[in-house]
Order: structure tokens, then C-alpha cells, then sequence
């Protein structure tokens, strides 16, 4: 019985089960060919590295399942890096209302777009295009130059291991409470976004509101006839997409302790995040797909670049790689499109 349901996951999940596959095989080679093999500290600097694309990759995966592309995710992380280097820092409080302020302002850019895709009309990778523009302009009056301060506790903390973090904040007498020591060695960015998914991802994904944006993506004619809320749906998804992007660079800020408008690097972002996205199984039609197979996908990607350091690849080199890993991930994505010869073969 047991074998059975597992079989039947994985037929109902390929895309999801192929990427964990696969990120396995690439993750466990990695570490093995490593000089420093499975420590601590490998783990938190692949951690560090992986964080911001994870949540850019959660902050994707939401339009997509709607069927579009949101190319501003990017660029609304640069503009929150920039508002959390200006905020994030000074007494607990004002930390507290820096963090809140810039996950706020994601969360409103990302409410822009669900207002001009829902009641503009417009296909959401033509309005996303236009408001990714705006954010980068607006990044760049909140942060003409790179820079800023970032509270040094809070960025040590958030980028180390548990043992770091309960040390830092003297918690239970420091990291070697009896209580921590089995979960001192685990990366605090892997904690932090496993605790976004479930505290976040996954009741949204199991609320009316969440249903309703997988059903928009399979058939969006049926899902209106059905009584469900679409414009809803629509709009809440855009402005968790920018909760998530919101995330990443606040993330980032902690991370660098500064901001940095940086255009070339919110569209290498945003590109990562349609490539982790549709390397986790999400399809391109929409309807199908989750964003822990998201995070996965984040995690590949990451992990090839991880690569590049241990065989020592001519740097010039890396953008070419990189660039047919994400053209490879993208039509990898389109084949099923390709495949079709009736459309209504898109639903069955």
C-alpha cells in the first residue's frame, strides 16, 4: 500500500520528484568533490548564496501558475534592498519598524501590478515590465550610490548558524544550551525560508484565494463559471509575489549590509527566478506546480554555480553556462506546449 501511494505521488508530482532528484545527485557531487566535503561552513555559505534566488524563485512561481510572467520581481528586490540599507538598523524598535516597512513596500508593489494586470487589462508581463522600470528608478532615489548600514548583530545572526544566532542574542545562556546542540550547525537562511513557506506559502496555498489561482491557470473560463474569486486571486497573487521579492532583498541587505540599485543585477535575478521556477516542475501554462518545487529549482541553479569554484572555470566561461542552463530550463518548460495539437489537450 505504502508503494503504491508513493508511485502514484510521484506519477501526480514528475516535475517536483525529477528536480529533487536531480538536485540530490548535484548537491551530494558538489560536496563530495569539495575540499572541505560536508562542514558547517560549506553549508552556510551555499545557505547565504541560495536565499535571495529562493524567495525570488517563490515570488515567480505565483504568475506563472496564473499562466504569465512577472519580470519585475527583480527589480523590486533591488528596490527593497535599497529601502532596508537605509532602515534596518538603530534600537530593536526601529529594526523591527525597518523590516516591516520594506516587506510592506514589496508587498505594495506587488499589489500595483495585481490592480494594473485585473483592472488595466493588460498581460502581466507587459505591465510588469513597465513597473519593474519604475521600481529600479525608485531604487535609485533611495540609493544613488551603493551603500547604507544594516545592523551588524542582526546580519551576523541571520547569516551564520543556529549556534551563531542564539550566541549573538545570548539565548539560553548562548549556543551551547542542551537544546540547541543538536541544531547548531544548521544554516539560519535555510530556517528562515522554511519558515516564509510555512508560514506563508502554505496556508495561502490551501485557502480558497490559493485554489482559485491554480484553478485560473487551468482553465480560467471554467474557473469564472464556477463562481470563484478571479480578480481576487489575481490580486493577491501579485502582491505575495511581492511580499516574497520583498524577502529576497531584505534578505540581500542583511546579507551585504548595503543596498545597491543595480539594474543589470534585477534582471539576472529575474531570469534565475523563471529558470528556478520552471526547473521545479511549475509549467509555463500555469495551473500545475508549488512553490517548494520553486525552491528546489533555486537550489539547482545555485548548486551548478557552486561548481564553477571547485573546477576552476575560466570566469569568461560562466556566463555562457549559465546562460544555456537557463535557456535549457525554459524550453524544458515549453516542450509540453510543443507536444499539444489540440488546446483542449492543455486541461486533460
Amino acid at each position: 500500500m505504502h508503494q503504491s501511494r508513493l508511485t502514484r505521488w510521484f506519477f501526480q508530482n514528475v516535475g517536483l520528484a525529477s528536480a529533487l532528484l536531480l538536485f540530490a545527485v548535484l548537491f551530494l557531487s558538489y560536496n563530495m568533490m569539495h575540499p572541505r566535503g560536508f562542514s558547517a561552513a560549506v553549508a552556510v555559505q551555499n545557505a547565504n548564496e541560495t536565499a535571495a534566488i529562493a524567495f525570488l524563485a517563490m515570488a515567480q512561481t505565483l504568475p506563472v501558475l496564473l499562466g504569465g510572467l512577472d519580470l519585475s520581481v527583480g527589480a523590486v528586490m533591488t528596490l527593497t534592498n535599497c529601502i532596508a540599507s537605509e532602515l534596518v538598523n538603530g534600537s530593536p524598535a526601529q529594526i523591527l519598524f525597518g523590516i516591516v516597512v520594506t516587506l510592506l513596500s514589496g508587498a505594495a508593489f506587488g499589489l500595483m501590478n495585481g490592480l494594473i494586470v485585473v483592472y488595466g487589462r493588460i498581460q502581466p508581463i507587459i505591465a510588469t515590465l513597465a513597473t519593474g522600470a519604475i521600481a529600479i528608478g525608485l531604487a535609485l532615489l533611495v540609493r544613488p550610490k551603493p551603500g547604507g548600514d544594516v545592523d551588524g548583530d542582526l546580519g551576523w545572526a541571520l547569516t551564520n548558524s543556529v549556534w551563531d544566532f542564539a550566541d549573538t542574542y545570548g539565548i539560553a545562556g548562548g549556543g551551547d544550551a542542551w537544546w540547541i546542540r543538536p541544531f547548531a550547525d544548521i544554516p539560519v537562511p535555510v530556517i528562515i525560508v522554511l519558515l516564509v513557506t510555512i508560514l506563508v506559502w502554505v496556508p495561502f496555498r490551501r485557502s480558497v484565494t490559493g485554489r482559485t489561482v491554480y484553478a485560473i491557470g487551468s482553465a480560467e473560463g471554467a474557473a469564472f463559471m464556477s463562481g470563484l474569486p478571479i480578480e481576487r486571486a489575481k490580486i493577491a497573487a501579485f502582491t505575495l509575489g511581492g511580499f516574497f521579492a520583498a524577502c529576497g532583498g531584505l534578505y540581500l541587505a542583511i546579507q551585504t549590509s548595503s543596498g545597491n540599485a543595480d539594474i543589470q543585477q534585477a534582471g539576472a535575478y529575474t531570469l534565475n527566478s523563471i529558470a528556478a521556477v520552471v526547473l521545479g516542475g511549475t509549467s509555463l501554462l500555469g495551473g500545475v506546480g508549488t512553490a517548494v518545487g520553486s525552491l528546489i529549482g533555486a537550489g539547482i541553479l545555485r548548486v551548478i554555480s557552486f561548481y564553477f569554484r571547485i573546477l576552476d572555470i575560466d570566469p569568461l566561461l560562466q556566463p555562457l553556462i549559465e546562460g544555456v542552463v537557463l535557456l535549457v530550463a525554459v524550453s524544458f518548460g515549453a516542450i509540453r506546449t510543443l507536444r499539444v495539437k489540440n488546446k483542449l489537450d492543455l486541461f486533460r
